[in-house]
């Protein structure tokens, strides 16, 4: 009897795992927005009063986008799936888990004009854990909690004299969307978020009917340290007192479409609460099935499911921030969706030489728009991961904080300016804005340019700090070599065809010195110098009479 029990037990676990493993999740798209229980004409019961000034500022009408989906849809496909995750006015969608005898059921509706498959199996309510996976690795390097490291980063985009005016985000509500906020809770200099009531709404559009976002990963953990940290000590960032919405939109486990709907949600949940800006360090383009992956061709802003979201965003008044993208080392190269968006700032990376970092991500758009829009300091970015450690990473996803941060202020300082006026100083005053090109945009912004209209020194030491020699060519026994911002580099001599002829290690008593070489015994002829200091190392020909 026992073993009959065990037998019909076990069958049942099995029937019960394969109905799960049928019911997968799917938009439900709709051919109508019908006349809706909502009207126009009464937007307070649908939208904040922050979302009416700041469509107000904007000078933006209501519009069906801003209308739920129709409740008699929703009354109707309700109980012919197997649950409802949410709804998204914007795409005029349902999201939900299904099989595929139900999938049918609902493509008969009349009312329905397509369901589209966006991500196998699916997270039950109330369901806490993910399994933590970052898609690409990032190495981290532990540093001193007494490490001011972290000012270069601040100094490139003038922060610190963003501060000095008193701009620091005051009055700027900022979205930010990431695969998780593990631990940010606990860490001591995002205390201040809390205890004054600076974090204003918390959504885990991954799983549904949760409100917890300090868990699952430390991606946005490190991305909000970028926006809101303040630490003398160890990181003090450009918008530490703005106002801050936190939502996982990334399921960090795997890689569907349904995560670009989560994002659309969460831009119309952030929306509806009156957000300013958006910042949003993630990207698509490959996902899990292949069916589902994006072509080149796809990046032409109009067409990726997230990237649609993202230009509605804009439309509506809010500043969207996107990382460019990680791809600049591997066969993709250029931007990742939501980048290609119009009306947006997509941000690239660069090294602390103003060189392009090799991973970032490139333009154009397939309609050939330049992107990124600008770019800030992306490899080696001091950070905050987790409620011990402050250290360094490098990604787009790290230099797309701190414009954000950025432009908070510069919209506290300037509040008069709608979204595209802010978004044109900002890429006006850049540090590129003459030339624009694929690799870095129109350039860094910054603060003092952008407010004031004057070129900072910081610029001017680092445009000065680039590789240069002389005198090339040289009939002498000395050679000088301008280079970088430490006092000591790792120095490499080189023949035409790659042979290595001498090596070793630089000193200098400052950066604003030159570096000086022996050539005297050099026979005439070119060679290439290489040198390096913590990053990329730079080569440059030289010839010997």
């Amino acid at each position: 009897m026992i073993n009959k029990r065990i037998a019909f037990l076990a069958l049942g676990f099995s029937l019960l795992s394969l109905t799960l493993e049928a019911q997968d999740r799917f938009a439900i798209k709709y051919k109508y927005k019908p006349q809706s229980a909502f009207e126009l004409d009464s937007p307070l019961d649908f939208l904040t009063e922050g979302t009416l000034q700041r469509r107000a500022r904007e000078k933006v009408s209501l519009d069906s986008l801003d209308l739920p989906v129709s409740p008699a849809y929703i009354e109707t496909i309700t109980p012919l799936v197997e649950k409802v995750h949410y709804h998204t006015k914007w795409l005029n969608a349902s999201i939900v888990v299904a099989s595929e005898e139900q999938v049918e059921e609902v493509k008969a509706l009349p009312f329905v004009e397509d369901v589209e498959l966006v991500g196998r199996g699916f997270y039950d309510y109330g369901q806490t854990a993910r399994k933590e996976a970052l898609k690409i690795p990032i190495k981290i390097r532990l540093k001193s909690k007494s490490d001011k490291a972290y000012m270069f980063q601040n100094e490139l985009l003038g922060i610190p004299e963003m501060h000095e005016e008193g701009y620091t985000g005051e009055g700027v509500t900022i979205a930010v969307f990431d695969g998780g906020f593990q631990n940010a809770d606990r860490i001591d200099a995002l205390r201040h978020l809390f205890d004054n009531g600076r974090i204003t709404a918390t959504r885990d559009f991954v799983i549904p009917g949760s409100d917890e976002v300090f868990r699952t990963d430390t991606h946005g953990t490190g991305s909000l340290s970028l926006i809101a940290a303040f630490d003398p000590n160890s990181l003090v960032a450009g918008a530490y007192n703005a106002n801050y919405i936190l939502a996982i939109t990334e399921d960090v486990s795997s890689e569907y479409r349904i995560e670009e709907y989560n994002w659309v949600r969460a831009a119309e949940y952030a929306d509806s609460l009156g957000v300013d800006i958006i910042n949003s360090s993630l990207g698509y383009n490959l996902f899990n099935e292949s069916s589902m992956n994006y072509s080149k061709e796809d990046l032409d802003g109009k067409t990726a499911v997230i990237t649609r979201g993202a230009n509605i965003a804009a439309e509506k008044g809010i500043l969207i921030v996107s990382s460019a993208g990680n791809e600049g080392n591997g066969s993709w190269k250029t931007i990742t969706a939501p980048s290609d968006a119009n009306g947006i700032l997509s941000v690239g990376a660069v090294t602390n030489n103003l060189q392009k970092s090799n991973f970032s991500s490139i333009g154009p758009t397939a309609d050939g728009r330049t992107k990124p829009e600008v770019t800030a300091l992306g490899s080696s970015v001091t950070l905050w991961r987790n409620n011990s450690s402050i250290g360094t990473a490098s990604g787009t996803s790290f230099s797309a904080p701190q414009v954000a941060a950025l432009a908070a202020g510069l919209w506290e300082a300037k509040p008069e300016l709608s979204k595209a006026e802010l978004l044109e100083l900002i890429l006006s005053t850049s540090s590129q804005a003459d030339e624009p090109d694929n690799n870095l945009g129109y350039g860094i912004p910054n603060f003092t340019r952008a407010y004031f209209g004057v070129v900072t020194e910081v610029e001017k030491e680092i445009e000065e700090a680039k590789l240069n020699i002389f005198p090339n060519p040289t009939d002498g026994n000395e050679l000088f070599i301008n280079y970088g911002r430490l006092n000591e580099c790792e120095f490499s001599l080189y023949d035409l065809n790659g042979k290595l002829l001498s090596s070793a290690n630089l000193n200098r008593n400052s950066f604003e010195q030159p570096y000086s070489i022996s050539v005297g015994d050099l026979r005439a002829g070119m060679y290439i110098i290489q040198v390096r200091e913590s990053n990329k190392p730079e080569r440059i020909k030289f010839v010997k009479k």
